[in-house]
């Protein structure tokens, strides 16, 4: 069974954000499956080859899936459409999650790759709305259960399900 675990590199501390910043929620779950070996840290921007720190980018009155079926776009904040790279972030993070047999991902909320429950509306007004990034809509297309970091009880209990699964009693 696919028992390990995506996770944006920015949630385990690493300074990969667009502005140069992290989001660290570190549980101690998540160290513990870190430990164990099941956590795959992934910054599917950086994989992509977008540089850090790199101009907001938001997806333009749509959402990844969108996005990658080429009906949308994404622009930084300085206008320059960067579609094409995001849309490659999100075949690496898939990528990344087969590769590491990951049945699920713990993902940044908000950004336009990563986003799972809102991102941004397009306008960088800072104004959130429901929607998925390209990564987290690629990867739920796939069969890989996305979460937020909003979300880490539910992705424990979901964890924990799987394995009860794996072991039975």
């Amino acid at each position: 069974m696919k028992n390990k675990l995506l996770v944006s590199a920015c949630l385990m501390g690493f300074n990969v954000r667009y502005n140069g910043s992290q989001k660290a929620n570190l549980t101690a779950r998540l160290e513990r499956w870190q430990r164990a070996g099941r956590v795959v840290i992934h910054c599917p921007e950086l994989a992509a080859g977008l540089e850090t720190p790199r101009p907001a980018a938001e997806i333009v009155a749509a959402d990844g899936s969108d996005v990658m079926r080429g009906r949308a776009r994404i622009v930084e904040s300085t206008g320059q459409d960067v579609t094409p790279h995001y849309q490659l972030a999100a075949w690496l993070a898939l990528n990344a999650a087969i590769t590491g047999q990951c049945g699920a991902a713990l993902l940044t909320d908000g950004s336009p790759t990563c986003g799972s429950q809102f991102i941004y509306d397009g306008r960088f007004s800072g104004t959130r709305r429901p929607g998925t990034g390209v990564a987290a809509a690629l990867l739920r297309e796939h069969g890989i259960a996305v979460f937020s970091e909003q979300q880490i009880p539910a992705l424990i209990k979901w964890m924990e399900q799987r394995e009860e699964q794996d072991d039975p009693v």
